[in-house]
């Protein structure tokens, strides 16, 4: 049967990469094409039960031509893809966790420049930009504040991306940084345990078999603390929203960084 609706290549084929590759196979406006995966040698991926086109060079986008390449694979993989997808005519949704503010910048001068759309998101859970988003409103009114944030064991970057995200949001949304207690003194040597340090609020980060993706935002004030917390219990907490953004970056004139904004919720 012929599929119409928007052309989208998967760039990442591991675990994360063949769900979403799944839910854009099962919906009816969505064309899945084929899928970019650099560590692969592998020229098809079954998804489904159909047999998607796979490839580790970036230069098929030009010849698959997407409307649409969503990536979720690594930092170092990411720097390349953009560059291509632009060059290409390719509108990127993007979800790869630790890309630097630099290439973030980067990114989006390029996107926008070719007069193209997309969306970069720290996250894609819609949960988790809520707590963001609660966490920026109860950002001025409280001085200090700590991020726990707990992933599977086989997450490769700490602190993840959505608890610096978290942090510099908090940070913007006070104009100044929170009040922070170091220890005074530190019984393991060599080791700070009270955590990164980012405009005053500090990071934990927790690594562990069974966890997926979890946050606590917790806020200390005079005799109270307030604590927001998100869970995902599984990457299909992940779809509806990144689903939302492949369907928007065709109408975008400019790639929309953070989900918030896609969803109306961050004042520029």
């Amino acid at each position: 049967m012929t599929r119409t609706g928007i052309r989208v290549v998967m760039s990442g084929a591991g675990n994360m990469g063949r769900q979403i590759m799944t839910a854009i196979e099962s919906a009816e406006d969505l064309e899945l094409i084929g899928a970019l995966d650099g560590l692969s040698n592998e020229s098809s991926v079954e998804i489904a039960g159909r047999e998607v086109p796979l490839s580790n060079s970036l230069g098929m986008l030009a010849v698959w031509l997407p409307d649409v390449v969503v990536d979720f694979s690594n930092a170092e993989w990411t720097v390349k893809l953009i560059p291509a997808a632009v060059e290409a005519g390719v509108r990127p949704v993007i979800g790869t966790s630790g890309l630097p503010d630099d290439v973030i910048a980067h990114a989006e001068q390029r996107v926008n420049d070719a007069g193209l759309g997309g969306v970069i998101a720290a996250n894609f859970a819609l949960g988790a930009v809520l707590m963001m988003h609660l966490a920026n409103v109860a950002a001025p009114l409280f001085e200090s504040v700590e991020i726990i944030e707990q992933h599977h064991d086989g997450k490769v970057d700490a602190p993840s991306g959505t608890a610096v995200a978290t942090a510099q949001s908090m940070r913007a949304a006070r104009d100044r940084d929170f009040n922070r207690k170091d220890a005074e003194r530190h019984n393991v040597e060599g080791y700070d345990t009270r955590g990164a340090e980012l405009g005053g609020a500090s990071l934990h980060s927790v690594r562990l078999p069974g966890l997926v993706a979890h946050q606590v935002i917790i806020f200390g004030g005079n005799d109270e603390t307030l604590t927001i917390r998100h869970d995902s219990m599984s990457r299909a907490s992940f779809i509806p929203e990144i689903l939302r953004a492949v369907r928007a970056a065709p109408e975008l004139d400019h790639l929309v960084v953070g989900l918030d904004r896609l969803l109306g919720l961050h004042a520029d």
